[in-house]
């Protein structure tokens, strides 16, 4: 007797490619659903760690030190003597926003005035044209002027430039200089002059925020040990020191918020892959147990052909990770493009290798791991199954299943908290991904079990057939209706969040709404300047009083004793912030009464009711009734809580956190800003040269340019987020293809009976239709309402903010998912109706 020795693992990987060649059509889509997701994993990843390495990389010149100490007064005696014990600083900076006039081109515009004393920059540079005006403008008294802004103004090396009672000659153009930011400069562009000639510019007065920077150069400090010993003791005096590696830290910090909208998008693309990986395997899986039955029959074990599948997969994992990675590199070159004007840095494009090779070997795992649920089944399947459908269900199935689910859930959890980075988040999605698989689940069954129990015997024979083609044995109702569900979810999910962060972010304009503000308005300026707004036929629609102080004791607690108090709760920024108040009687449109009660005005001496926002209340840990005593510029001021106020900051208003009475502050020192209402270009640039005139001091902001400034910003972000939303999308709609597509080897075999039986061709189409038409209602609709109720809850949970649902997702999404469903449906269904029923019986591969 012959004695044939066993199959070995080449026969194993031969077996493998074999059939994975001839399956490539039915595997396509399982292979696109990972590029797509590996694709924007790798995409948001890789600029992520480019831009982190880009900022630390150039954290010094974007500070232009090695460390600052900087404060909104001159330093006093305490702070001066920190100084001079590190040595003494090496440059000083003077900042703050005013007016700027041009004389010769008669134009006026908002700018933040810098001026500087020293070598300063000492990294990086300030990019001027000419060169060497960077040098010589100190020299030669001189000012160096945002670059965009003399292209606007049409200004000339040569012209003038008029800041308070100062006038000085433009030296050069100015492209670039450390501690500007893109944003803030769109709205008040840079001009730097020498520091000696801020004095005499007359516009350092009551009210003015004025920031006092001083630089230093120290290579070999030890920048973390410094930041720990000094910056509390400076705290205390009102200033702060920041480093070169804080400064990037912050930076990066703010950007990894930025980040974790990416990153959210990512996880969903993946999830979306992974239930295309999930779906299509199940489908394809289930079509090769009869395969799996005959290899036993030939003596094959059931780890060899367990092996034979699990080995296509991970190969395809591995093809589809290599091109998602591919793909994601390629991607990621547009980010620059995107983001550009919201990034502190040009971000150079490297390629981040672990980064890659992690999106090679995600891809390997999340094949294997989301194919080994239906692989299993390949374990437990009798020889006899060859012959005839025998469903077994042994112990060590579901003991097998469970682990693979438990494994699932674990890379899930641990995945989305690699993304996301925070517990709370990762709990939150990774619950509402299961409790919308759970409910998909729980409708997909009960839907099929009110048909079993009120099936309509009445209807006509397509009709019955449809409903009855719902649970034909190896029926995929519950895996399509779960694969259209989670599609639908996760992609309207993302568009109402997408629609949810631009309305946030959206700029409401109304007609009442002044378009011009005046800021830093002196007492003795006041009527002369209403004046000449009368004069010019132009309303005062607002004219508020601001008196500064600070929080001097928070319930009998001195601030000094709270920033001593490690166990203290109270936010740093109420300790040491300089708070511009006001005084009315009323509540404006922006603010809602929270709780306590409003005071109009009080006329004797007793405790004052100040009415605070609920931001204040809650970083102060205050209540109603507590007690407050501010420092209104020397004289103490005793408080006591009397309402919280509800403020939308995000309306443009005047709006404030502490609010008094009237009765109070009308004798302390104090400013006022106006706001008024110009009805074009012209009247503005008018008005505002005659204020610039009379009023030097006096800041000019037009709304009508920032909030142009602002839309071109929200319009990048419109971008990032759809651009972002459409890659989801896309990844969605793969998935569902799929799902159907790999359906449609299941359906043949029952079309071709009706049709040898005697079933015409459109009697099958229709049949088809309705049931693709059951499946797709059922699946998107439910996936619309499911993400409706998650956006709901993202809306009060994580943006804090009213949800208004868009109807698209019901008039757009949900009809346009039925219809993609139905097409796919009924183009499988075209090949077999074409061809005789003997040719498609007789194809081994259908």
């Amino acid at each position: 007797m012959h004695k044939h020795s066993k199959p070995g693992l080449g026969w194993i990987f031969k077996m493998a490619w074999r059939d994975g060649k001839a399956s490539r059509k039915k595997l396509s889509l399982f292979m696109a659903s990972i590029v797509l997701g590996i694709a924007a994993v790798v995409s948001i990843q890789s600029f992520s760690e480019n831009l982190k390495t880009t900022i630390t990389q150039e954290s010094k010149a974007l500070m232009g030190a090695d460390f600052k100490i900087d404060s909104d007064n001159p330093p006093d005696e305490r702070v001066q003597q920190i100084m001079d014990s590190l040595g003494g600083f090496q440059a000083r900076e003077v900042s703050f926003a005013s007016m700027a006039a041009f004389p010769q081109s008669k134009a006026t515009k908002l700018m933040q005035v810098r001026g500087i004393e020293g070598a300063f920059p000492f990294y990086g540079e300030l990019e001027t044209l000419p060169v060497d005006a960077s040098q010589t403008f100190q020299t030669q008294a001189g000012a160096l002027v945002d670059a965009t802004t003399m292209l606007q103004l049409d200004i000339k090396l040569g012209d003038s430039i008029k800041i308070g009672q100062v006038t000085l000659p433009v030296l050069g153009q100015l492209n670039s200089a450390p501690g500007s930011t893109a944003v803030f400069s769109s709205v008040a562009p840079p001009v730097i002059i020498p520091y000696r000639f801020i004095p005499q510019t007359g516009l350092v007065q009551t009210g003015s925020q004025i920031e006092y920077d001083f630089y230093f150069k120290a290579p070999k400090a030890d920048l973390k040990a410094l930041d720990k010993k000094i910056d509390p003791i400076l705290d205390n005096e009102d200033a702060d020191l920041d480093t070169h590696k804080s400064t990037s830290e912050r930076l990066g910090e703010r950007y990894d918020n930025f980040g974790k909208f990416l990153n959210l998008v990512a996880f969903i693309a993946v999830l979306l892959g992974c239930v295309g990986i999930a779906s299509s395997i199940y489908i394809y899986i289930k079509e090769k147990l009869k395969a799996v039955a005959v290899l036993k029959c030939l003596g094959a074990n059931k780890n060899q052909a367990f092996l034979i599948f699990l080995i296509q997969v991970g190969f395809m994992g591995l093809i589809g990770g290599v091109l998602g990675t591919l793909l994601g590199v390629v991607f990621q070159q547009f980010f620059p493009w995107l983001l550009e004007g919201l990034l502190p840095v040009d971000v150079t494009i490297n390629y981040a290798i672990p980064i890659m090779l992690f999106g090679i070997a995600l891809g390997v795992l999340m094949s294997i791991l989301f194919a080994l649920y239906p692989l299993i089944g390949t374990l437990y399947i009798s020889p006899l199954q060859a012959l005839r459908i025998v469903n077994e269900k042994t112990t060590k199935s579901i003991k097998a299943k469970v682990l693979v689910s438990l494994g699932i859930f674990g890379f899930i959890v641990f995945f989305t908290f690699w993304l996301l980075k925070e517990w709370e988040y990762v709990l939150g999605f990774v619950g509402g991904v299961l409790m919308t698989f759970s409910v998909l689940y729980g409708l997909a069954y009960l839907f099929m079990q009110s048909i079993k129990r009120y099936f309509p015997q009445h209807w006509g024979f397509v009709a019955r057939q449809s409903l009855l083609n719902l649970f034909r044995p190896q029926n995929q109702t519950l895996t399509l209706i779960l694969s259209i569900g989670v599609g639908t979810f996760l992609i309207s999910t993302l568009y109402f969040t997408k629609d949810l962060l631009l309305d946030q972010a959206s700029l409401e304009s109304d007609a009442n709404n002044p378009n011009l503000i005046l800021l830093d308005v002196q007492s003795d300026q006041r009527a002369d300047l209403k004046e000449t707004l009368y004069v010019n036929d132009l309303p005062v629609i607002r004219d508020v009083p601001i008196v500064t102080m600070r929080v001097e004791r928070i319930d009998g607690q001195p601030v000094d004793n709270i920033r001593k108090d490690s166990t203290s709760q109270v936010n740093r920024w109420i300790l040491n912030h300089e708070f511009r108040t006001t005084y009315r009687d009323q509540l404006i449109d922006s603010e809602t009464l929270q709780s306590g009660t409003w005071t109009s005005e009080i006329d004797d001496n007793t405790l004052v009711p100040v009415s605070v926002s609920n931001n204040f209340a809650e970083d102060a840990r205050v209540e109603v009734g507590d007690q407050l005593v501010f420092n209104v510029q020397g004289v103490l001021l005793e408080t006591v809580v009397g309402s919280i106020r509800t403020v939308d900051w995000s309306q443009m208003d005047l709006n404030f956190s502490l609010v008094f009475p009237k009765g109070v502050l009308e004798e302390a020192p104090q400013f006022r800003v106006i706001t008024t209402k110009v009805p074009d270009e012209k009247t503005s640039a008018k008005l505002q040269q005659e204020l610039v005139k009379l009023f030097p001091n006096v800041s000019i902001i037009d709304l009508r340019q920032v909030l142009s400034i602002l839309e071109d910003l929200l319009g990048k972000m419109s971008l990032i987020i759809n651009f972002m939303a459409f890659f989801s999308i896309l990844t969605g709609v793969i998935v569902l293809i799929g799902a159907i597509k790999t359906s449609k080897f299941q359906r043949i075999r029952e079309s071709v009976l009706l049709r040898t039986l005697g079933a015409k061709s459109q009697q099958i189409l229709k049949i088809n239709a309705l049931e693709y038409l059951y499946l797709g209602v059922l699946g998107a609709l439910s996936g619309v309402l499911l993400s409706l109720l998650s956006s709901q809850l993202l809306a009060i949970f994580v943006f804090k903010s009213a949800f208004v649902p868009s109807l698209i997702p019901f008039l757009v999404l949900f009809p346009g998912i039925v219809i993609l469903v139905l097409f796919i449906g009924l183009s499988n269904s075209l090949g077999v109706i074409k061809k005789p029923p003997l040719v498609i019986l007789r194809k081994k591969d259908r």
